[in-house]
């Protein structure tokens, strides 16, 4: 079924509003709302500390904990529930990144290393047209590409604009392809109409084949462009259990039981830090940050307003929160407080009694 292109981006969003309101998901699990499942693979004091500190953040709607696999706690706050689909926001990027390595894998994309050139000839005529075809798609997905950002302050004119692919590629060049590190939204929605282009179907499509059917579950459509094209990097919508399925996928190396969805060898190199954010010491792969606590790596998908898929690989530990993506009030606060949450009682919960994190890299 074609989906329909949706005309301007106030319908774009009031569709997505519309999705979380009335899409299907499996129904809450028994206790979900309840006290923590006690379990030996958790602390109970220090997971006891967790739930208690997460009840009190007014703008939380969701904290789930896996380890080994196992479902070990689920809890819902401020009146959200397991049945509502949550907007993702940026950790939609680390969704992107994924598809990028099953086509990758499939052989629809030949290597990181192929420069945009081949896929939008018809934008790239302008003065700086010869260091833009040199962007490849390893930068887009670092966001090395060079391009001025579309994320930030230039967010509004981008989306309001009538091409988005074109309005991104057109921005002037701020460094070379490859080096310097600049956030844009505008580059991983290069690559959705990259796989868009390279796959014969839309990134909805491709996504809903080749990655939420073999976990399991049906993924709701999201937003697009002008052109029809999946917003690449924002706004896709996963209930809390599939964005632990999803997490979870990358703590298996992409396999789901005996299948795999994503490369192995994709995941190792999406997890490794090719860069780093300007404003803190965080690390950033193929579209995943990268953090410590102490010694211990963590990697997560991120989201705007509290939306995290963290994974712990030497603790097998999985731990998914959503938030309201309401802009009032200060999402740093809220922020720094998940990741106290999740460095300071779950990640020591999973680690053993009296275990102590280290220097923190906030």
């Amino acid at each position: 079924m074609k989906t329909p292109r949706l005309r301007t981006v106030r319908v774009a969003f009031c569709f997505v509003a519309l999705l979380a309101y009335t899409a299907e998901t499996a129904p809450a699990p028994a206790g979900a709302d309840g006290p923590p499942v006690a379990s030996a693979a958790l602390d109970p004091t220090r997971l006891e500390a967790a739930v208690e500190a997460a009840t009190g953040m007014p703008r939380l709607h969701s904290l789930l904990i896996a380890r080994h696999g196992e479902l070990l706690l689920e809890r819902y706050f401020n009146g959200a529930s397991a049945r509502r689909v949550a907007n993702i926001k940026s950790a939609s990027k680390s969704v992107l990144s994924s598809l990028v390595g099953i086509a990758l894998g499939r052989g629809e994309l030949a290597s990181v290393d192929q420069t945009i050139d081949e896929f939008f000839p018809e934008h790239l005529a302008s003065a700086d047209g010869p260091r833009k075809r040199e962007i490849t798609i390893e930068d887009l997905l670092t966001m090395r590409a060079g391009l001025e950002s579309t994320s930030f302050g230039n967010y509004g004119a981008w989306v309001l604009s009538g091409d988005w692919v074109r309005h991104a590629l057109q921005r002037p060049m701020h460094s070379e392809p490859g080096t310097t590190r600049r956030y844009s939204t505008g580059n991983t929605h290069l690559l959705s109409a990259i796989l868009t282009q390279a796959t014969g179907m839309s990134t909805w499509q491709f996504a809903q084949r080749h990655l939420a059917e073999p976990l399991g579950f049906s993924l709701a459509r999201w937003p697009t462009d002008p052109q029809g094209i999946y917003f690449g990097g924002n706004d896709m919508l996963f209930t809390p259990r599939q964005m632990l399925a999803f997490g979870q996928l990358y703590l298996d190396r992409g396999r789901a039981g005996e299948t795999e969805i994503v490369p192995a060898p994709w995941v190792d190199k999406s997890v490794v830090t090719r860069t780093r954010s300007r404003r803190s010491t965080r690390g950033y792969g193929y579209s995943w940050w990268v953090r410590h606590v102490g010694t211990r790596k963590i990697f997560y998908a991120w989201g705007y307003g509290g939306q995290f898929i963290f994974v712990v690989p030497d603790l097998e530990l999985v731990v998914v929160t959503t938030s309201s993506v309401d802009p009032r009030g200060r999402t740093s606060d809220h922020n720094r407080r998940i990741y106290e949450i999740v460095e300071e009682m779950i990640v020591p919960a999973a680690a053993g009694a009296g275990m102590s994190t280290g220097p923190t890299d906030h």
